[in-house]
């Protein structure tokens, strides 16, 4: 198979594989508390107050929501409608790569940018589990893109392109946006010694640009919180939503204010990066680490074909947000874009070294990843959740291996390694997807109870919880929040179906309130996976139940 069509057939795979991805149940509890925010947006026919269930939601800004709603109106409340503008911002964020390799290097470098996206496990992830972070990715990473290709040409479309691109990614996420897409550009200026660029009368177009793009946000902003100082958000008054989101938010993370902390380890997205990268992760710390040396072994002096966007924009992100008190593993998704084009450039580079020590070392941490993939995906199909019948999985598993070697044999060292590499991950979220989510899910209470009530004609307006502990995956496919009452209030309501715990269902016994009708379904939170639960002989032990009981 020629290289262009391999690439090709590559692509169209991954696509496949993002596409099964779109229709799985949301994944409690951001994904599913986001696409009920939406939701409430669509119902309510508000776009511009933001709420958290009852709660008025100050942390993050309003873009992603307002792409979710939009999703909405034009397809229906849907999960996969729900996930549609997080697909396209990832595809932007893989052409994104194309470009800025493309700009940096050559095109090969940006094919390979792109493949190398697409493929890392936490954007593949991302695109399912869909927060704010795959929406914020692709718009950063065309933001750089643009802004990189003004600085290399001086084209005035390319700049005001990025301050919309810059624009849309702080409406996103806030602060970071602008943290992410500013470092890296920085870092560039300096290397190039283009600093007489910020200088030009065009940047001020270009934040007026920005200022646009950002206004509706801002507007959302000042509606919501600075014309209702008397609203109290987080315990305090007078929350200015324009303040808060121009300066107080990133603040507020770094030191885990408002928003708690979770990690004081420095050294927390180090280790993550081991795994959120894959299967590129080994590729990915030689490009840095040969990057870095070069770097140093020249003293920072310009060299031809030597960029140090990428370099010095990965090394001050870790170094912030690592600092953060508030830390979680997609955090990092921001930096994927710069790891897919310096890992690009650095396997391409190896297509013209005759090192073949680098070239043999890096094939063999391939077929390593490769085969812990094909063992993962088997424990996954034959134990975890066992596929019936079994020889199905075993056929598939022995026909891909198959094909995978076959077509590995005839290509090149440096074309084996993007192409074992793109395979397991292929192979892995292929698994993930069409197999292992879906078994998954059927241990979250909230959407399997949601498939009860449709089934036995339940009417989801007379569904109550005890508290404001949340329910999203039961909001979000009931489509309509479950009623919050109390312990004292609900002895009063009749013929009324009550949503609770083990731990409630045997408070509401104490209370002497008695019931005609029950169903029961296993509760599990299933984005805190441990070995207990991933052993179906010791699974029961961790499993809670989630009741639905109806008061006469």
């Amino acid at each position: 198979m020629k290289g262009n069509l391999r690439y090709q057939l590559l692509l169209l795979l991954l696509g496949m594989v993002y596409l099964a991805g779109l229709f799985v149940t949301l994944f409690e509890n951001d994904s599913a508390q986001f696409a009920v925010m939406a939701m409430r947006m669509v119902q309510e026919n508000d776009f511009i107050n933001l709420f958290k269930g009852p709660e008025e939601y100050l942390d993050k800004p309003h873009l992603h929501y307002w792409l979710a709603a939009l999703s909405y109106l034009v397809f229906g409340i849907q999960d996969w409608a729900y996930r549609i503008p997080a697909l396209l911002a990832t595809a932007l964020g893989a052409y994104s790569c194309y470009g800025l390799g493309k700009v940096l290097y050559q095109k090969e470098t940006g094919r390979l940018a792109a493949l190398i996206f697409l493929s890392s496990q936490t954007i593949v992830l991302a695109a399912i589990d869909v927060r704010t972070d795959a929406v914020l990715t692709g718009f950063t990473a065309f933001a750089i893109w643009q802004l990189a290709t003004y600085v290399e040409n001086g084209r005035m479309a390319s700049l005001l392109l990025g301050a919309f691109g810059a624009g849309l990614a702080f409406a996103t996420k806030g602060q970071i946006a602008l943290l992410v897409i500013g470092l890296p550009l920085l870092c560039h200026l300096a290397y190039t010694r283009r600093w007489k660029l910020l200088a030009d009368w065009r940047v001020l177009a270009a934040l007026a640009v920005f200022a646009l793009t950002i206004s509706p946000m801002l507007y959302a902003y000042y509606h919501q919180f600075d014309l209702h100082p008397e609203k109290v958000i987080r315990g305090r008054a007078h929350r200015s939503g324009i303040w808060f989101i121009l300066w107080e938010q990133s603040f507020e993370r770094l030191s885990g204010e408002g928003v708690g902390k979770n990690s004081s380890d420095y050294f927390f997205f180090f280790h993550t990066f081991l795994w959120v990268f894959l299967p590129w992760t080994v590729a990915g710390i030689a490009a840095y680490l040969d990057r870095a040396f070069y770097f140093l072994k020249r003293r920072g002096k310009k060299q031809p074909g030597m960029e140090v966007l990428t370099l010095g924009g990965i090394s001050l992100i870790f170094v912030i947000i690592s600092f953060a008190q508030f830390k979680l593993p997609h955090y990092l998704n921001i930096t994927i874009p710069l790891f897919a084009v310096l890992t690009a450039a650095y396997v391409h580079r190896l297509t013209q070294s005759d090192s073949q020590k680098v070239k043999k070392f890096l094939m063999g941490t391939q077929y390593f990843i490769l085969g812990l993939v094909f063992l993962l995906c088997a424990l996954l199909c034959f134990w975890v959740f066992p596929i019936r019948p079994w020889y199905l999985p075993a056929i598939l598993f022995v026909l891909g291996g198959y094909a995978i070697l076959h077509e590995v044999k005839k290509a090149g060292m440096v074309n084996r390694i993007l192409l074992l590499g793109a395979m397991a991950s292929i192979v892995l979220n292929a698994v993930l997807n069409l197999h292992f989510y879906p078994s998954l899910l059927a241990y979250q209470g909230g959407s399997g109870m949601s498939r009860i009530m449709a089934q036995e004609g339940i009417p989801v307006d007379a569904v109550y919880k005890l508290s404001e502990r949340h329910s999203w995956a039961i909001d979000f496919y009931n489509r309509d929040p479950v009623n919050i009452t109390s312990l004292k209030e609900v002895k009063g309501l009749k013929d009324v179906w009550v949503y609770a715990s083990e731990k409630e269902l045997g408070q509401l016994q104490e209370k002497g309130v008695s019931w005609d009708r029950e169903f029961r379904v296993d509760q599990f939170r299933i984005t805190r996976l441990q070995a207990r639960f991933l052993d179906p002989e010791r699974r029961p032990q961790v499993l809670e139940g989630m009741y639905l009981i109806h008061l006469p």
